[in-house]
């Protein structure tokens, strides 16, 4: 005959032993070391971007539900569409000028000595460590019309003063100017770690194929450097589709309605008119568009690492 409390006994440290086994797991740890993160995202990030959809749905007066009317709307704005046609040209050349800059700064700065090295990538770090509201307030004292210190160069030389931030093309190239001194050094840094992991064996290599500086260039490290180059050019993307601060700092959107992004029509809109669930919607628009450009730019890096 079988002792009941014995088994009794012996059933209850089975279950501590199951439970310590999975709380032991890696899996499990590993989740419980990400879920604060998580939950960061989930109220920072998840809960917003859900509470801005609702919003979209509403009335101006947020007391009834209109679908897609929001959208509908601002489809019928020209306005719109010329902030849509705004921050897709305002995006497109700032990056390619930041990712040209920042691919021949890192170049440059990786040629330096190792001990020179340190001091020019502090130096060349510094536009995008400075606060870009208080960089941008900088620039904003150099383009101004009664003190520019850039119309006071040209008068000097005989030349006339431009209107930086009065006059449509050149207030959109002041703004795109800024973002690109800003931006910059993220391409600098991100570029010049690439260039540290790329095999030396692969330029000696090379060099005994007798390839050309150019050669090597095309050759060797552009395909190393290429999903850092893919992934740099997508977060720049994503960060300046959603500028703001150089934007309200520079032009507020001026003149008439001419530099405005997807963020500061947004809270013109939103806020400053006092509608917000259109402002919502105008927010989101640039949602589907960079979620495919994201798609297929993270794809194609996956692909590249699989073949690797």
């Amino acid at each position: 005959m079988v002792d009941s409390s014995k088994t009794l006994g012996s059933s209850q440290p089975i279950r501590r032993g199951s439970l310590y086994i999975f709380l032991r797991q890696r899996s499990t740890i590993a989740f419980m070391m990400v879920l604060p993160l998580l939950l960061i995202i989930g109220c920072l990030v998840a809960y917003p971007f859900f509470y801005s959809i609702y919003l979209s749905t509403l009335n101006k007066a947020e007391t009834a539900f209109v679908g897609i009317s929001n959208f509908l709307f601002l489809f019928k704005r020209e306005t719109f569409w010329m902030v849509v046609q705004q921050s897709v040209t305002f995006a497109l050349i700032a990056v390619v000028f930041k990712a040209l800059i920042g691919f021949i700064a890192a170049h440059a700065v990786n040629n330096i000595p190792s001990k020179g090295q340190r001091k020019w990538r502090g130096m060349m770090l510094v536009p995008w460590v400075i606060p870009p509201a208080l960089s941008t307030l900088g620039w904003w004292w150099l383009f101004e019309p009664t003190y520019s210190s850039f119309n006071w160069i040209l008068e000097a030389l005989g030349l006339s003063a431009i209107p930086w931030l009065s006059d449509t093309f050149w207030a959109r190239f002041s703004i795109i100017l800024v973002n690109v001194w800003v931006g910059a050094p993220f391409f600098l840094i991100m570029y010049l770690a690439a260039l540290k992991s790329i095999p030396e064996d692969l330029y000696e290599a090379a060099s005994i194929d007798g390839a050309s500086a150019w050669q090597k260039l095309i050759h060797v490290t552009i395909p190393m450097m290429r999903n850092i180059i893919s992934i740099t050019v997508l977060f720049s993307i994503i960060v300046t589709f959603a500028n703001f601060d150089i934007v309200r700092v520079l032009t507020q959107g001026g003149p008439r309605n001419s530099t405005h992004l997807f963020a500061s029509y947004s809270f013109r809109v939103g806020i400053e008119s006092g509608d917000i669930p259109l402002g919502a919607a105008v927010s989101l628009f640039m949602f589907p568009v960079l979620a495919v450009l994201a798609f297929i730019i993270l794809r194609n890096v996956r692909q590249r690492t699989v073949n690797i």
